[in-house]
């Protein structure tokens, strides 16, 4: 039986913060459209913490009974280690799920737009069918596309519709930075894992590119978070706040680009993850400002 620190340590924490951006940024483009609420922001992030947990139980699940892990580089895992029985992984990710639903229940009935439980139900869906079910589309090379649409658009976008009830340019912009930045943790991840992936025959996006070209596609989805913002300076200074995290960047391009391998890409997931709250941090508190002015 495996132990609480291991269950932790299955749930991967340093995953988290892109559960936590797109929330804060979400957040921070409703108080520029003076409509912020608090509890809907808390329900909102409780929605995509569960998600994010979930998630990582079911790849954890997955990929443990694919024998994809058997022989894994990165961080622990719960099925892939022998340390928990799969079904105990799998009922954990369905109780993030529901969690998840829970929570996204209660802040569509505040809301009053019941449309959005069919993108909850589309959320837990692609949550599980990444690496589950008979054809993973993460083992097809989508994983980052899905990753941008629901870490980013739905995320972000959702967030501040729920408070708003209508969303903006400042939010769509931040929405697709912060997606831009989760994929970029995906990527450097599935970069780490081309060898052991090839193998077992996942066909990440990062395998389909190669090394070479998903080291490119790293450098410029970390471009891209800062440049979507730029038109929009002008006329929405509070968006400035973001290129304050620019110099968290530096560290994990370096690395990328000297062609880290192996265990030295684990410090790029971690610096990827904090450059990705940072940038959705700064950006909410950037534009909070800017609406009480």
């Amino acid at each position: 039986m495996a132990r609480f620190t291991q269950w932790i340590a299955g749930a991967r924490p340093r995953t988290l913060p892109a559960a936590l951006a797109p929330v804060a940024a979400g957040t921070g483009a409703a108080a520029a459209l003076h409509r912020a609420q608090g509890l809907r922001a808390g329900l909102a992030l409780l929605v995509a913490l569960a998600l994010q947990v979930g998630v990582n139980y079911a790849n954890d699940y997955s990929d443990g009974i694919r024998g994809t892990d058997a022989h894994r580089v990165g961080p622990f895992r719960l099925t892939g280690s022998g340390a928990a029985a799969p079904a105990a992984v799998r009922r954990a990710a369905w109780a993030g799920f529901a969690l998840a639903g829970m929570a996204g229940c209660a802040l569509v009935a505040l809301c009053g737009a019941w449309w959005l439980l069919g993108v909850g139900a589309l959320s837990v869906l692609a949550a599980w069918y990444y690496t589950g079910g008979r054809r993973p589309y993460g083992y097809a090379g989508l994983g980052e596309l899905a990753v941008f649409l629901f870490f980013g658009l739905v995320a972000v976008l959702g967030t501040t519709y729920t408070q708003a009830g209508r969303v903006s340019g400042p939010a769509l912009a931040a929405a697709v930075g912060v997606g831009a930045l989760a994929c970029a943790i995906l990527v450097a991840n599935n970069l780490r894992d081309i060898p052991t992936d090839a193998a077992s025959g996942k066909r990440t996006l990062a395998v389909r590119l190669g090394d070479g070209r998903t080291r490119r596609l790293y450098v410029w989805l970390l471009l891209v978070p800062w440049l979507v913002l730029l038109p929009l300076l002008p006329t929405h200074p509070g968006l400035a706040w973001a290129f304050l995290a620019v110099p968290l960047a530096w560290r994990p391009l370096r690395a990328v680009r000297a062609r880290a391998q192996g265990l030295a890409l684990l410090p790029v997931l971690q610096d990827t993850g904090r450059l990705d709250l940072v940038y959705g941090a700064l950006l909410g508190l950037g534009l909070a400002l800017a609406g009480r002015a």
